[in-house]
């Protein structure tokens, strides 16, 4: 296990943190809150549903500085190219800053590569063309090691501006060897990485930022900042 010295225990982990909630029954009343507590945090950003990425967009109108993500594709990966390019302009257009996008996971254990480049070759470049931020969730508790750093030379190459462990919905979540790997792999390419699924407690999240992640996407956010 990492040891974690005193000053990366005392670390301010709100600016790693996407506060998220994806449940399929959340309320407008709980993204309302979740705003709310963005802002009293000081969280990276919020990550909601498609459907409600405008009233986020709305409750967050005066802070620009709080990102609004969404996901595309979730949480299966599995949908048509077409259909995720279109979520993504919809997101887009509602508000949306950055689109967390599943991986076709049935391509991948496939080993059809062609066809997983080609779909993420056409997420990132319409995500791009817009100036908005890319993460690529490779569910990585899903996948063997192989198609861990198959999938992510991949986006290394198509530029992504991350790559994220899981969605939280298939297998494993995040773990610090899986960070650990993908920090290594992606070292000095610009791709940063997100962690996310199954980080409940700042320790969780201290080791996770300390084996290399810049982003987490956590639901327990307040209790992690508070400790």
């Amino acid at each position: 296990m990492l040891t974690l010295c005193g000053e990366i225990f005392q670390m301010d982990l709100a600016p790693f943190i996407d506060h998220t909630i994806l449940r399929p029954d959340c309320t407008p009343a709980e993204i309302q809150r979740l705003c709310a507590e963005a802002q009293k945090h000081r969280f990276a950003g919020v990550c909601v549903p498609p459907y409600f990425v405008a009233e986020a967009r709305q409750l967050l109108a005066e802070d620009e500085t709080i990102k609004i993500a969404t996901v595309i594709g979730f949480p299966m990966g599995y949908s048509t190219t077409a259909a995720k390019v279109e979520e993504i302009k919809r997101a887009i257009d509602d508000g949306a800053d950055e689109l967390d996008v599943v991986i076709n996971m049935c391509a991948v254990r496939s080993g059809h590569w062609n066809f997983v480049q080609n779909d993420l070759d056409r997420m990132i470049t319409a995500v791009h063309l817009k100036n908005k931020a890319i993460k690529v969730i490779l569910e990585t508790g899903v996948l063997n090691e192989q198609e861990v750093l198959r999938a992510t030379d991949i986006c290394r190459e198509l530029r992504a501006d991350f790559v994220k462990t899981s969605t939280g919905y298939n297998g494993e979540g995040a773990t610090v060897q899986v960070v650990q790997l993908l920090h290594q792999h992606l070292k000095g390419s610009g791709v940063k990485i997100k962690a996310s699924g199954g980080i409940r407690t700042r320790e969780d999240a201290l080791r996770l930022v300390n084996a290399g992640a810049q982003r987490l996407g956590c639901s327990a956010s307040v209790m992690i900042v508070n400790g």
